[in-house]
C-alpha cells in the first residue's frame, strides 16, 4: 500500500501497534480490513498536510480498498484515514495510566428535554472507558432514563443515594451505589451511579440545608457527595435534568475550572436540536452559567455543543439552524449526530451503543464528542 496519512494519525498509529506488540502492517491490514466490512462514515477527517505513508498488505487487499473507496466516493487518504482512525478508537490504549489530581468533569446539560442529553452523557462516558480511561457516569436526573436504558434499577425512596449524601445525610459509601458495567469492551473501567427517585425533592432539600445548615454552600452540594469518590476516575460525567434549579447550579459549580486546572479541560457539554426552540432554551442556559460565574467569581468553560437527531430531509429549519450552531464558532460544535436507528436499538435492548454498534456512525460521533470536549 502507498498513500499518505496525517502525520498525526500515522504517530498515534504507531504507538498504539507498539504499545499492543503488533506490526504496523498487521494494525493497518486490521484496520483496512474492518473498515471495508463496516459501514460507510459520514464523518469526513482532515487530511490537510497529509504525508507519504506506506506498508505491506496482503495481496489483493490494496485494490479491494482502493475499490471501497471509489464506491464510497472518497479518496484512498480519506478512506485510509477513516481506516486508521476507526482501528485506534476500537483499539485503546492498554497502558493508559489514570490521569492523578481531579478528574476531567463533563456537565451534559439544557435546559430543554428531549435533546439528547443521555445518549450523549452515556455515549461519551462509553468513549471514554474505551479509551481506557476510569469513568463514572452519573445519572443525576431523577427522572431516570440513564438507568433505565442501561438497565440498571433506581434507587427507591429514603434509601442511600446521590441525594442523601448531597445533603449531607448520606448512611453509608457512595462507592457502594455505584454500579460496574460488565461489558468487555470497557474493561471493568466504566461505572454508573443509578438515578435515584428522591431526586425529585433535590432542589427543596438542598434549599433547606442551606438555610439550616450552617457553613453549607448550595452551589457545592454535588461536590460535597462526590468528592470521596474522585480519586478513583479519570473523568466523571453528569447527566443532567432539564431544569434551571438549585440542582444545575450544583453541577455547573461542580463542572467549573478548578484552581491549577487548564481550560477546556471541565465543562458543560451542550447538547441541542437543529430547531428554533432549541436555540431558546440554549440562550436560557447560558443566562445561568453567566449569573452562576458572575455571582461566585467562577470560571465556568463551554467545551462544546452537539447537534443531536439531525435530518436534513426536515428542510430550512433544520439546515439553517445546522449552520447557525456553526456560526457561532464559540462554544464550537463538537459533532452532529443524524438521526439513525442505532441508538434507539441500543436502548431497546438495553445496552450500551458502544458495545452494541461499535462501528456506527453514532458511535464514532460519541469518540469525536469525548476527543473534542478534553482539547
Amino acid at each position: 500500500m502507498a498513500s499518505k496519512l496525517p502525520a498525526a494519525l500515522r504517530q498515534e498509529l504507531k504507538i498504539r501497534a507498539a504499545e499492543l506488540s503488533l506490526d504496523i502492517q498487521d494494525a493497518v491490514t486490521d484496520a483496512v480490513s474492518t473498515w471495508r466490512e463496516g459501514p460507510a462514515s459520514t464523518t469526513t477527517l482532515d487530511t490537510t498536510g497529509a504525508d507519504s505513508f506506506s506498508t505491506w498488505l496482503p495481496p489483493g487487499m490494496y485494490d479491494a480498498f482502493k475499490e471501497t473507496c471509489t464506491q464510497r466516493g472518497i479518496s484512498f487518504i480519506q478512506g485510509l484515514a477513516q481506516a486508521v482512525r476507526r482501528w485506534l478508537d476500537t483499539h485503546p490504549s492498554p497502558s493508559a495510566q489514570p490521569a492523578g489530581g481531579d478528574p476531567e468533569r463533563k456537565i451534559v446539560c439544557n435546559q430543554k428535554g428531549g435533546v439528547g442529553k443521555t445518549a450523549v452523557s452515556a455515549g461519551v462516558a462509553q468513549a471514554y472507558a474505551e479509551d481506557g480511561k476510569r469513568v463514572l457516569l452519573v445519572d443525576y436526573d431523577p427522572q431516570g432514563h440513564l438507568s433505565q436504558q442501561l438497565g440498571i434499577p433506581q434507587i427507591p425512596p429514603g434509601e442511600d443515594s446521590l441525594v442523601s449524601h448531597m445533603v449531607g445525610e448520606g448512611k453509608g459509601s457512595l462507592h457502594d451505589l455505584v454500579v460496574t458495567l460488565e461489558d468487555p469492551r470497557f474493561g471493568k473501567r466504566l461505572d454508573v451511579l443509578p438515578s435515584c427517585f428522591d431526586g425529585f425533592l433535590l432542589d427543596a432539600r438542598v434549599g433547606v440545608k442551606a438555610y439550616t445548615g450552617r457553613g453549607y454552600q448550595k452551589e457545592a452540594a454535588l461536590e460535597l457527595a462526590l468528592a470521596p469518590v474522585e480519586a478513583d476516575y479519570d473523568v466523571i460525567v453528569i447527566d443532567c435534568p432539564p431544569s434551571l434549579g438549585i440542582a444545575m447550579d450544583a453541577a455547573l459549580y461542580y463542572g467549573r475550572r478548578r484552581p491549577g486546572e487548564r481550560a477546556g479541560v471541565s465543562g458543560a457539554i451542550i447538547p441541542v436540536l437543529a430547531e428554533d426552540s432549541s436555540a431558546t432554551a440554549y440562550s436560557m442556559l447560558a443566562g445561568q452559567i453567566s449569573d452562576l460565574s458572575g455571582d461566585l467569581n467562577l470560571d465556568i468553560d463551554y467545551l462544546g455543543l452537539v447537534v443531536n437527531l439531525y435530518d436534513s430531509r426536515r428542510g430550512f429549519v433544520a439546515t439553517s439552524s445546522l449552520k447557525s450552531w456553526k456560526s457561532l464558532g464559540t462554544p464550537p460544535v463538537l459533532a452532529v449526530i443524524n438521526d439513525l436507528k442505532e441508538q434507539r436499538e441500543a436502548v431497546r435492548q438495553t445496552k450500551p451503543l458502544l458495545a452494541y454498534a461499535p462501528l456506527s456512525e453514532q458511535a464514532e460521533a460519541m469518540r469525536q464528542i469525548a476527543r473534542g470536549a478534553s482539547a
